[in-house]
Order: C-alpha cells, then sequence, then structure tokens
C-alpha cells in the first residue's frame, strides 16, 4: 500500500500543545485532511497524548460515541461518513509476528484510515505511514513532531503549517522498518 523510504523523511514540523485543548483544536486542523487508504504512526510514551489526539480527530469529523484506548482490544473501530477509521495499539505484542497472527493487515484497506499506537512492536509488518506524529513530554505540555513520509502526507504538512504555528523543535527519527 505505502512504500516511502522511511530513513529520509520528506518533512517535519514540531507543534507545541501546551494543554489539551490545544491538542482537540490540532486534531480539529487535522481531521478534514484525513482520507481512504491513510496510515497514520502514533508515537510517543504512555500518557503523551495518542488516544487524546485520535479522539479530537473523531470528535472533528462528527463522531459522538466514546472514543476509548484499544489497549486491550488491540483495535476499535469507527464509521465516520464514507471513511472507517481503525484505531489500533500494538503496545501489548510481544513480537512483531502477533501483527500476522492477530490478522491485523485485513484492515488495511482503500478505504480506510488506520490510526496506529505504537506501530515499532509489528516493525517489518505494519505499512509504512503518510505520516509520523510523535508526542514528547515539554513541562506541563507536549511537542508534537510531525514527520511526512509520503506526498500525501507532505501535503497535509504543509496545509497545517499553514494553519498552525510551528516551533523550532522537531526530532526526526528513523522509525523501524516496515513492510510496503
Amino acid at each position: 500500500m505505502h512504500s516511502p523510504d522511511l530513513s529520509a523523511p520528506l518533512a517535519c514540523s514540531c507543534f507545541p500543545l501546551p494543554d489539551p485543548a490545544a491538542t482537540d483544536q490540532f486534531g480539529s486542523q487535522l481531521a478534514p485532511l484525513l482520507d481512504a487508504g491513510t496510515v497514520i504512526w502514533l508515537e510517543g510514551d504512555l500518557g503523551a497524548g495518542k488516544t487524546a489526539l485520535v479522539r479530537a480527530l473523531l470528535r472533528a469529523l462528527g463522531h459522538q460515541g466514546p472514543v476509548k484506548s484499544p489497549t486491550y482490544a488491540l483495535v476499535e473501530v469507527y464509521a465516520v461518513s464514507s471513511l472507517y477509521f481503525y484505531h489500533f495499539d500494538f503496545y501489548r505484542f510481544g513480537s512483531p509476528e502477533e501483527f500476522l497472527d492477530a490478522g491485523m493487515g485485513e484492515y488495511f484497506r482503500a478505504d480506510a484510515v488506520c490510526l496506529v499506537e505504537w506501530p515499532d512492536k509489528a516493525a517489518g509488518f505494519v505499512p509504512s505511514p503518510d505520516m509520523r506524529l510523535c508526542f514528547r513530554h515539554a513541562g506541563a505540555g507536549r511537542l508534537l513532531d510531525v514527520t511526512a513520509c509520503s506526498e500525501k502526507g507532505a501535503t497535509w504538512l504543509n496545509t497545517l503549517n499553514s494553519r498552525w504555528p510551528a516551533a523550532d523543535c522537531c526530532k526526526v527519527s528513523a522509525p523501524p522498518s516496515s513492510s510496503a
């Protein structure tokens, strides 16, 4: 599905998220950009804001039901407009092969938006992202490094840069290897 060279990201920006309201606002800016066939990796420590951003994205698109962490279920499914949103959490994987054993590859379809927490736990099997969102703690708030990994992701990042104040703090690192 996706095969960008993840060792050479196309672009990176860092966005300060000083409080939960800023995370919600950022999610409302990103949400309308997402389209079918999208893969976004969500990275960062426990409690860094990954699920909070997914909740903000879904709320911005009109979802009114609960949005919970898929830590125990592995995947939560949401139908919004004509898209399926799959929110994954691979934190509990003991080995990357569990991605295949659990049949997770079936969810990465052309009519879906896949939001993946802890993609490193499925390294080599989870499809490559269009965009990587990496949360870092910064005092009482967070910093969000947004890395474009495809042309589509680069277009979204350019749009976000025009709408949201970025800071000069992006820390890009090569992610674990991934399949196409």
